[in-house]
C-alpha cells in the first residue's frame, strides 16, 4: 500500500450519525464526535493533509471544518462532484488518488470510494458501499468515532512503515 498523503471524509453519516435535527424556527443542528475532531489533529501532526467533501452546503459544516482545521472543504458536491473535488486536490498537491484515504457511507460516495487508494465506511453504511471490493468496513458507526477508528488504522500503518526501515 502506498503512503497516504491526503485524508478525506464525508459529513452526514460519517462525521455525524446522519440524523437531521431542526428547531421550530428552522435552524438545522448536527452532532459531531470529539474523537473524530482529534483524528484531524493526529493526521495534521503526522503531516497528512485533510479535507471534507460533502453534498450538503451548510454553515455548520464550514464551522466544523474551521474548528478541526481541515486543509480543504468542498460543499455542495453532487453527481460526481466529490470525485472531481478529490482530483482537484490531488492535482494541487501533486499526488495520485492511490495516496488518498476516504471514508463515506452512501451512494453519493460510491465513485470516490472506488477511486481512492484506501476506502473505508462506517459500520452503518448502506449495503452498496459495504460491498465495494477492498473497502475497510469499520466497527464504529458514523457520528460515533468512525473517522477516529479509520485514522488510528492509517496512523498505525504510517508509523509501522517507518519503524521497519
Amino acid at each position: 500500500m502506498m503512503k497516504i498523503k491526503l485524508f478525506l471524509t464525508d459529513v452526514d453519516g460519517v462525521l455525524t450519525d446522519g440524523s437531521m435535527y431542526y428547531t421550530e424556527s428552522g435552524d438545522e443542528l448536527k452532532r459531531f464526535h470529539t474523537h473524530d475532531g482529534m483524528a484531524f489533529e493526529l493526521l495534521r501532526n503526522a503531516g497528512i493533509k485533510t479535507g471534507i467533501v460533502t453534498s450538503e452546503n451548510t454553515q455548520i459544516v464550514a464551522r466544523r471544518a474551521a474548528k478541526i482545521k481541515a486543509d480543504y472543504l468542498f460543499q455542495g458536491k453532487r453527481d460526481g462532484g466529490k470525485l472531481t473535488a478529490a482530483e482537484q486536490i490531488c492535482a494541487e498537491m501533486d499526488i495520485t488518488m492511490a495516496e488518498v484515504a476516504y471514508i463515506g457511507d452512501d451512494i453519493n460516495c460510491l465513485e470516490l470510494l472506488k477511486a481512492v487508494g484506501l476506502p473505508a465506511c462506517p459500520a452503518n453504511a448502506v449495503s452498496m458501499i459495504k460491498n465495494i471490493p477492498n473497502i475497510i468496513l469499520l466497527k464504529t458507526k458514523g457520528g460515533e468515532g468512525a473517522v477516529r477508528e479509520f485514522v488510528d488504522m492509517i496512523l498505525k500503518n504510517h508509523t509501522n512503515r517507518y519503524e521497519n526501515h
